[in-house]
């Protein structure tokens, strides 16, 4: 009979594309992990792995076979979960997962509510980049991701938390400095400053700068909204900004921050689970606390 364990050995190769990190991953030997691959591959009578001197690769049947192995995966742990659950549906671990132009921002807000209103719930916070995250939570490894909505994410269930409006950010000698608000035909040939590739804010913001005429300014690509608010200040252009990345730093000598006219650009920032996950009344719990804790944050 195959065994939970053997999943994940081919699970974990899957993911680190070498033995030795593999092994690691999962708190075994190299060899001890190498044999229990050959075990599986000889009661399945397939090749999973192609094994070449510098490089590991899953084979064709290898890369089919290890979505199920996940699925599985998947399902042990919900069941895992069920059972507790069962026990106390508002307690145990909790695995979140942020994006970084989101997480310094809005953890401030939320978290002294989640933990006061939801004491026995151990919550673990994770940084990463949209994508990471995405395949985090379909793993398994996440139980829930707050992050701004996108289409790609429609296989997973949604709640919606709230909605964030960009605002521009100038050094106080730039010519827009000084307007109450902006509006959209204001960026007409601005020159903007972006984050680098891999950030969906940049995507977001871009976009609507695009269409309203302004051009990226592509000698520079910052890696965090704190590098971009510093070039802002030392006046090497304008950008956008999440407005509670603003929250606490306005007002600053340095940095001008200005709402848009409407049509205003913004985010949709939404709660992310996978379709039955076990610790619904969990998610619901927390996705109530969020609610309450922003309402007023941006009006």
């Amino acid at each position: 009979m195959i065994k939970i364990r053997d999943l994940e050995y081919l699970t974990a190769i899957a993911q680190y594309k070498h033995f030795g990190h593999a092994a690691e991953a999962c708190f075994v030997s190299q060899p001890t992990l190498s044999g229990q691959i050959q075990k599986l591959e000889q009661r399945l009578k397939l090749t999973l792995i192609e094994r070449q001197p510098r490089n590991v690769m899953l084979t064709p049947a290898g890369e089919a076979l290890v979505q199920q192995a996940r699925q599985v995966l998947n399902a042990a742990n919900n069941f895992e979960e069920a059972a507790k659950a069962l026990l106390d549906p508002l307690s145990g671990d909790l695995h979140i997962g942020l994006i970084p132009t989101l997480a310094p921002y809005i953890l401030p807000h939320i978290m002294p509510a989640l933990n006061t209103k939801l004491a026995k719930i151990n919550f673990y916070l994770h940084e990463n980049r949209t994508q990471d995250l995405l395949q985090q939570l379909e793993t398994g490894k996440l139980d829930i991701l707050i992050l701004p909505w996108l289409p790609e994410m429609a296989r997973f269930q949604r709640f919606d938390l709230f909605t964030e409006p960009l605002v521009m950010a100038t050094s106080p000698s730039h010519a827009l400095a000084n307007k109450a608000k902006v509006s959209f035909d204001d960026l007409h040939n601005q020159k903007i400053l972006t984050l680098e590739d891999g950030h969906c804010l940049r995507d977001q913001a871009m976009g609507y700068c695009f269409s309203a005429g302004a051009e990226e300014d592509h000698s520079f690509r910052a890696t965090s909204l704190e590098t971009l608010r510093y070039m802002v200040a030392s006046n090497m252009g304008i950008t956008l900004l999440p407005q509670l990345a603003t929250i606490n730093y306005a007002p600053q000598k340095h940095l001008h921050y200005i709402a848009f006219e409407n049509p205003q650009p913004k985010r949709e920032i939404a709660l992310l689970c996978r379709t039955g996950y076990a610790r619904m009344e969990s998610v619901k719990a927390v996705v109530h606390e969020v609610r309450q804790a922003v309402t007023g944050l941006f009006d």
